[in-house]
């Protein structure tokens, strides 16, 4: 099986919690041809979705995990399977990459993670769609309501 994986820069895996890299380990394991790409490797031509893509090794190895081939032109649909690692942050060129991923799936391509849910369900208030399994949460950019929550709830996460 052929299995292109997208994710950030590979040499800037965090090796001992990364599960980007034990997937990619275990599909080697099982003999799977891998490949990578950036992000912005993605494009659409003419309709079809390409990437620039390398062949990759990887080896479980801490002090020589990777290898990477030459980038070259390639369909996405010519791969199997694709992985989409990216993290985030959520903004308009992950938007634009999804689309991209979207056509590699019209395409035949099977998506990993299905690039129309990355855009719907946004890993931070997709969970408030569960209030009942959840702790107190309050979703703004409003300094005033910010302060009354911590005013209620003491000691506060607050993310960006």
């Amino acid at each position: 099986m052929r299995v292109l994986v997208v994710m950030d820069p590979i040499e800037t895996v965090n090796l001992k919690k990364d599960s980007t890299m034990a997937m990619l380990w275990a599909a080697s394991r099982r003999g799977h041809e891998l490949g990578y790409a950036l992000q912005q490797d993605l494009y659409i031509d003419q309709g079809k979705a390409y990437g620039l893509i390398s062949p990759l090794k990887v080896f479980e190895d801490y002090n020589h995990y990777y290898e990477l081939g030459e980038k070259k032109k390639e369909s996405i649909a010519a791969y199997d399977v694709v992985l989409m690692r990216k993290d985030p942050p959520f903004d308009m060129n992950f938007v634009y990459t999804t689309y991209v991923l979207e056509q590699a799936e019209r395409e035949g391509s099977w998506i990993i993670n299905k690039p129309q849910s990355l855009r719907d369900c946004n890993e931070k208030l997709f969970a408030t769609q569960f209030p009942e399994l959840q702790v107190p949460t309050l979703v703004t950019s409003q300094q005033s309501l910010i302060r009354e929550f911590i005013t209620e709830h003491g000691d506060v996460i607050v993310k960006p």
